[in-house]
């Protein structure tokens, strides 16, 4: 009798338990998760495209027979950053006239140096070439003898011309380009694809020395 009247009474005793329903997770909206993934999208583009890298599609004949017209190319910035631009840089800028476009040209001419075009014959005076040297540019598609200018480059100066030189607007026509310009320097050629390749149009600036050529005649 005592067992079966405290078996009665620890029944009595245990809390009713309250019915078990499955955890349902919250439903995201789907406008929700568009926002989410395009504000997530704009954090990483927005600093990629302004500090690192941005693409450009190049158009006109100006750099022909380096670059042609609807070739795809991936802009580095980063590393102008850290270093300034060279002579033989193949680099993309905001054209002086108009910021809102955009050009495509071949570093020249770095600040420090006088260039002197006579005819299509480019020679650059710096102090490591006091007496001159006359560039080989074996990229060039043509420059007809139609050109005579002098420019000294101060600091933060360049000069820029399309390796299509009888097609392209450039620093023969509207001066010095500013450092402050300069977007970036052409990093990769994406299309079209039997074009691909790193660096595109790259070229460390060459040629011979006066003294050398005054010497040998």
């Amino acid at each position: 009798m005592s067992t079966s009247k405290n078996n009665h009474q620890e029944e009595q005793n245990i809390p009713a338990q309250e019915p078990i329903t499955p955890n349902k997770e919250k439903q995201t909206h789907p406008l929700t998760e568009i926002i989410q993934f395009a504000l997530i999208a704009l954090i990483i583009v927005i600093p990629v495209r302004m500090f690192i890298a941005q693409p450009f599609i190049v158009s006109g004949a100006s750099m022909e027979n380096t670059f042609q017209t609807g070739e795809y190319i991936i802009v580095d910035q980063l590393s102008y950053h850290l270093n300034e631009p060279e002579a033989g840089d193949v680099i993309v800028f905001r054209y002086p006239k108009n910021p809102s476009t955009f050009f495509i040209k071949r570093i020249i001419g770095t600040p420090g140096d006088t260039l002197n075009i006579d005819g299509n014959v480019v020679t650059i005076t710096n102090d490591e070439h006091p007496n001159g040297y006359i560039l080989d540019e074996p990229y060039i598609a043509s420059m007809a003898p139609n050109t005579f200018i002098k420019e000294e480059l101060g600091d933060r100066e360049y000069f820029v011309m399309g390796d299509n030189r009888d097609r392209s607007s450039d620093s023969r026509t509207w001066g010095v380009l500013q450092r402050e310009n300069i977007i970036g320097r052409a990093f990769v050629r994406l299309f079209p694809f039997n074009e691909l390749n790193v660096m595109p149009g790259e070229y460390s600036l060459q040629g011979t020395d006066i003294s050398e050529i005054n010497t040998n005649n």
